[in-house]
């Protein structure tokens, strides 16, 4: 991992305690107000419906204590074990119980709308049953629940009778026999008869008491079914929630839905929607967030000693001074992930405004060759060329390829100015970002005083940034969080850590960045520059370009081959 001075820009950011990460999750949800709100509608119109539809719903209630038929009702010894509450609750919900009560209420042949509403509970632990009736008038669900009691107890009373009268009778049938050979045996009996013969009638007689016994506690049997301890009364109040209630359970129920939908719809997407989800990614620092500006208003942030903007600049400059990766070599590449550079080329023109403020010499190199704006979107005139470049002077008398001889001097007001290294359209833009002049060009960050920011186009829109990452090293990443997955930014990380340099951190802003020559001030700007530039752009047919690592017999400038661009193993 590379060394840092523990500053406020170090490459892995500080990891979060869990109430801020649940703030940044809640913080999160909330930027899909529509799913929580159509959630809180739904569940409003659910607890509407639910208020309207038991506005006229009454429930009457009566309970019954059960009872097994005894002969000792007082005996403690009566076992409730021979109760099965659950056989005896669906025999209340039975039909047959609400044929019986249809019958009482003059109300045949409607058994199953009877059924609707009857509900029969059995309260745990307990030998007690509870019928409860729902109707839309109290009294009606009155006389339909003590209906329903009365049926089911005429049942299990006429069950019982019949299962004791049938008892009784099979009894007898045994007894009858008995009793006859009884009486024989009796009539031929004298006192000389066996002592076999009266040991035959010992038996017979105690088999005839034993029937009797049984016969007179079968006739002695209370069958009592139960008894209704508590009859049902018409409710004085309907059974709904009332309105008030139901709104504010589907209120809560709307918003906890309102809630589960957006958190769903935030775990399915895949853009960046906050700054800890870009500094996880990038496994790097967010620097900084730009307030939302003007699309097509100036790259400088004007007034700079008196704006929010420029202090947001300020601050960002100050952090990547205070990291040792970026103090140590003073090599800036300032590059989006996709979509247009002009928000990450007011980045870097206000990063060398704020730089030249404290002294420096900044030098900005629009490493943008395919379509370059800068030198039209700043106060810009030309300074003198340095000696260097006139290694590079065209042949023929015409004009060398870029980077040129041609410098520009930035006026940032007040904040001093920097020096610009125009882009400029060329025919082969890989050979000519890996040439040594290029590498010459940043090179002068070597200096003590000298700052170089690059700046070039979106790194998934062409790979010129990554021919610089090598030479340059230190990146920062602008992006719209909202406009870029999180999976392309850690992409976006790999291929510049594979290809020699270092995320320093992220810029965010919001709001759609606009294509410089898309727009109509753009259009004018493009017809103006081919005006007033006296070079021509890609002059002669097209070609095709070669690659970059082969030397061209018309020119015999030295040029560096491409590296080779690796992931790091974790990620290979």
């Amino acid at each position: 991992m590379t060394q840092t001075s523990g500053g406020p820009a170090g490459p892995v950011p500080v990891p979060e305690d869990e109430p801020d990460l649940l703030r940044d999750q809640f913080l999160q949800l909330m930027r899909y107000p529509r799913l929580i709100a159509g959630g809180v509608l739904l569940g409003l119109l659910g607890g509407a419906w639910l208020g309207l539809s038991t506005a006229d719903t009454y429930v009457a209630t009566s309970d019954v204590r059960l009872r097994v038929a005894t002969d000792d009702p007082f005996s403690a010894t009566q076992s409730s074990s021979k109760l099965d509450m659950n056989t005896e609750r669906q025999d209340a919900g039975s039909r047959r119980t609400a044929e019986r009560a249809a019958e009482e209420l003059g109300i045949g042949g409607r058994e199953d709308a009877f059924l609707t509403g009857l509900q029969v509970t059995n309260p745990p632990q307990s030998q007690v049953l509870r019928f409860s009736y729902t109707a839309d008038d109290p009294e009606d669900a009155a006389r339909r629940a003590n209906a329903a009691v009365e049926a089911y107890l005429e049942e299990r009373r006429r069950d019982t009778g019949a299962t004791r009268d049938s008892m009784i009778k099979g009894l007898k049938k045994q007894l009858n026999p008995i009793a006859k050979q009884h009486e024989e045996l009796a009539a031929s009996l004298t006192s000389s008869s066996p002592e076999s013969d009266f040991s035959v009638k010992a038996n017979l007689l105690n088999k005839i008491t034993e029937l009797n016994d049984r016969i007179s506690k079968l006739e002695s049997l209370d069958t009592t079914p139960g008894k209704v301890i508590r009859t049902a009364t018409p409710p004085a109040a309907s059974d709904g929630p009332g309105w008030v209630l139901s709104l504010l359970l589907g209120g809560t129920g709307g918003l906890a839905l309102g809630l589960l939908l957006a958190w769903v719809r935030l775990v399915f997407d895949p853009a960046a929607r906050s700054e800890g989800d870009v500094a996880r990614a990038l496994r790097a620092p967010v620097l900084g967030s730009l307030p939302r500006t003007d699309p097509d208003g100036p790259l400088l942030a004007e007034d700079r000693d008196d704006s929010p903007l420029a202090e947001e600049y300020r601050s960002i400059a100050y952090r990547l001074a205070y990291d040792r990766r970026f103090a140590d070599r003073r090599r800036l590449l300032v590059a989006a992930p996709r979509g247009s550079s002009r928000t990450a080329a007011a980045v870097a023109v206000n990063l060398a405004a704020t730089f030249s403020e404290t002294g420096k010499r900044v030098l900005v190199v629009e490493a943008d060759l395919r379509r370059p704006f800068l030198t039209h979107e700043l106060d810009a005139h030309d300074l003198s060329r340095p000696s260097w470049t006139d290694e590079g002077a065209a042949r023929d008398g015409g004009d060398e390829e870029w980077p040129g001889r041609r410098r520009l001097l930035v006026d940032a007001g007040e904040s001093g100015g920097f020096e610009l290294v125009p882009g400029a359209r060329v025919r082969n833009v890989a050979r000519v970002l890996t040439s040594a002049e290029t590498s010459r060009l940043v090179a002068e960050a070597d200096d003590a005083h000298a700052t170089v920011i690059v700046l070039t186009p979106p790194v998934f829109a062409y790979a010129d940034a990554l021919a610089l990452v090598d030479r340059v090293d230190g990146v920062l990443v602008v992006c719209d969080p909202r406009g870029v997955h999180r999976a392309q930014l850690a992409r976006l990380r790999d291929l510049v850590v594979g290809a020699g340099g270092t995320v320093l951190g992220a810029v965010m802003h919001r709001g759609q960045d606009t294509e410089p020559a898309r727009d109509g001030r753009g259009r004018g700007r493009e017809q103006r520059n081919r005006r007033e530039d006296p070079r021509p752009a890609a002059p002669g047919p097209r070609r095709r370009e070669e690659p970059a690592h082969i030397r061209h017999e018309h020119d015999d400038r030295p040029t560096l081959g491409l590296q080779t661009v690796s992931l790091p193993q974790d990620h290979q």
